[in-house]
């Protein structure tokens, strides 16, 4: 097992993470099989891949979340997670979920409550989240995410529960943070055309391997009528082994 967390890469590229020769088995079943891959600073990549190709297992493994690997990983020590659900604490006030595991200063707190402005929830900081809609929820999740400063933010299925007009608007949020903050992102996602409107570059994992790697060259707003769009949506839809009727 080799996972090297650094705060700076030195690499004769800009990447973000390397990763190189990644093996991940759960008992003798093969999840991830010489898995080798870059992301590069600042850039947002979309993985795709049917249930069970291992898109979240790779996720924990680049969160540290997951350790049992062989292989050669190098990534950013600031890293950030969202789940699907918004793993918030039901005995803290939003204030407090989105502040926790760091330091209790005025100064963590200030930047807290500059990140819940960023996602439209100042006024909720002092609420418990029992009180929040799932949106409201899951937007707090990414607050907590943002305030520490990610060099990588990794995403698993973030918008998975909820309704289509929340989630239409929370793509809205998570592409306005990602070009205020400039991460590198991380997707794994179910949803193809999700997938082609965040994303700079999609990737398919099929049976634990990189199948399909490629750059989404489609002009901003991405609209799904859009020609390109579709045309792009067939060949990832193919490669996932999906016809459209």
């Amino acid at each position: 097992m080799a996972i090297d967390a650094h705060t700076d890469l030195v690499a004769p590229t800009d990447a973000a993470v390397i990763v190189s020769a990644l093996n991940k088995s759960f008992d003798v079943r093969p999840v991830l099989t010489d898995l080798s891959l870059e992301l590069r600073a600042g850039e947002f990549v979309a993985l795709l891949g049917r249930s069970g190709s291992g898109k979240s297992t790779f996720l924990r493994v680049l969160g540290a979340l997951d350790k049992e690997v062989e292989g050669y990983i190098r990534v950013p020590r600031r890293r950030a997670v969202v789940f699907q659900e918004p793993r918030l604490m039901p005995w803290l006030p939003v204030l407090r979920n989105v502040t926790m595991g760091l330091p209790q200063t005025a100064a963590t707190k200030t930047k807290a409550r500059r990140a819940l402005a960023e996602v439209g929830l100042e006024h909720k900081a002092d609420v418990w989240p029992r009180t929040l809609s799932g949106g409201e929820a899951q937007r707090v999740a990414l607050a907590r995410a943002m305030v520490r400063e990610p060099q990588l933010l990794l995403l698993d299925e973030p918008f998975g529960a909820l309704d289509a007009l929340t989630r239409i608007r929370m793509h809205g949020l998570l592409r306005d943070l990602y070009l205020r903050h400039s991460p590198a992102v991380l997707l794994v996602t179910h949803d193809v055309d999700e997938a082609i409107l965040l994303a700079d570059r999609i990737l398919v994992l099929t049976e634990g391997r990189i199948s399909l790697d490629l750059p989404v060259n489609i002009a901003s707003p991405r609209q799904r009528d859009d020609r390109a769009f579709s045309a792009l949506r067939r060949r990832l839809l193919a490669e996932l082994g999906v016809e459209e009727g």
